[in-house]
């Protein structure tokens, strides 16, 4: 058991023990709050959400669901537990109100918070504060979101994220969207379909049709296009789409060509991919506007599932050069790629964190598939995830939760979403409609 002094630097601490890093000096000294670990198992931290307050007619809904989309995203994370209702002493009729700290510390709530929400015609107001019960003090000042009616779960994600980056001192990840294939008919012909939808399975909005097949979609840097390889012509083919207008554009299209396996540069106008000729399969560049291209890589091998470095510097990818398949790094311009993946088994489809300080990755061994985190220079490898087919990682913008595909074994086993955090708790499945493929994550809405 180890003692702490406020909320927030707790919470850090959690997070510190999930990714394996050591507490800092400044964590170490502060005292009050208290969290368990038990045989290595993180206690959520209790924390509770009284219905929002409706400052007028018309609002009661509005304000009750808003609290719950909250507090479904906060326990939804794994560090965090609500206190159902039925438990509560006080009772909030305004979020300007006095706090009984008393009575949630009776109830071993450690976090509080309270909103109000108003309603005018299509017009929505939300407003909430977050209390550290322990210290008696508000986490920060009050924050109010407005919007459309028709977007409240937005505004209720928002506030979840200020909640989450409060408490935790890392970034939220609520108020984002995944981009994903929808699947559909028999295994032996099967439909397959854009389908982009909130991050918690909400909203979902169909981008095609399924008259062919598409995979691979991949969000640009600032979540308004897609990119996504097609079969339209029968041949792979890279295309992207403009998510506001669901308008498509072929980008790549040499006879004689496949072209696949598509990502954003962090700029979001240059664009890697591979191309297939001849039997060999490369990597190139592309600048999105002109459509000149650059072959970065020239080996008689297959190197292909390109993922730039934050910092648009470096590329990691898979590649069978060396007999089997690994990980590689290379400058964004080319060059001698250095191996990183070294373990035993086979690697594939790399994707470097949004933070810069791990890849996400595919492994298979001994007839299991594993997604697994390593350090950029490939140390620190860690095994997140097994099952008979797990594979696609996509991160979560604050770079700390991971979603992927996975398959059931056998002929009845269908394609679902699940995530993971970093350091292999809290696999859940996500909500879609029907089986799903291929998830990518978008970065945070603005």
């Amino acid at each position: 058991m180890t003692i702490f002094k406020s909320l927030a630097p707790a919470l850090v601490l959690v997070i510190m023990a999930l990714i394996g890093n050591a507490p800092s000096a400044l964590a170490q000294e502060r005292q009050t709050l208290r969290l368990e670990f038990k045989e290595g198992v993180i206690e959520p931290l209790p924390f509770a959400v009284p219905d929002f307050v409706a400052e007028n007619a018309g609002a009661e809904e509005l304000a009750r669901n808003i609290a719950r989309v909250v507090a479904a995203d906060l326990e939804g994370t794994g560090l965090f537990r609500e206190i159902p209702a039925e438990a509560h002493i006080s009772r909030v009729s305004s979020v300007d109100a006095a706090v009984s700290y008393a009575d949630w510390k009776a109830i071993n709530a450690q976090a509080l918070i309270t909103g109000a929400v108003s309603a005018s015609g299509d017009r929505v107001s939300v407003k909430f504060r977050v209390f550290d019960v322990f210290s008696g003090q508000p986490l920060g000042e009050g924050l109010q979101f407005a919007g459309s009616a028709q977007g409240w779960r937005r505004m209720a994600h928002k506030v979840a994220d200020q909640v989450y980056s409060r408490i935790t001192g890392e970034g939220g990840y609520f108020d984002s969207r995944v981009v994903y294939v929808s699947e559909s008919g028999p295994k032996d012909a099967r439909a397959k379909r854009l389908a982009i939808m909130d991050y918690d399975g909400a909203n979902v909005q169909y981008l095609t049709d399924s008259s062919t097949i598409v995979i691979a979609p991949r969000f640009s840097p600032d979540g308004g296009r897609i990119l996504y390889t097609s079969f339209q012509s029968g041949f792979p083919r890279i295309y992207e789409m403009d998510i506001g207008s669901v308008q498509s554009r072929v980008l790549e299209e040499q006879p004689g060509t496949m072209t696949f396996a598509p990502r954003y540069a962090p700029d979001g106008r240059r664009i890697v991919f591979s191309l297939e000729q001849g039997g060999n399969t490369d990597i190139y560049a592309m600048d999105g506007q002109s459509g000149a291209s650059t072959r970065l890589t020239s080996a008689p091998s297959i190197e292909t599932a390109p993922s730039y470095s934050p910092d648009g510097s470096q590329i990691v990818f898979e590649s069978d050069r060396s007999g089997t398949q690994q990980l590689y790094i290379m400058s964004a311009g080319g060059g001698e790629p250095v191996r990183i993946s070294f373990g035993p088994g086979r690697y594939g489809t790399p994707v470097w964190s949004p933070r810069g300080d791990y890849i996400a990755f595919t492994k298979q061994h001994k007839g299991r598939f594993h997604i697994g985190v390593m350090r950029t220079d490939g140390s620190e490898e860690r095994l997140l995830t097994a099952s008979f087919l797990d594979e696609g990682p996509t991160w979560a913008p604050n770079g700390r939760v991971i979603m992927f595909t996975r398959q059931g074994a056998g002929a009845s086993g269908e394609p679902a979403l699940y995530s993971v955090d970093i350091s292999g708790r809290n696999l859940r499945k996500v909500t879609s409609e029907g089986p799903a493929s291929d998830p990518a994550w978008s970065p945070l809405l603005p």
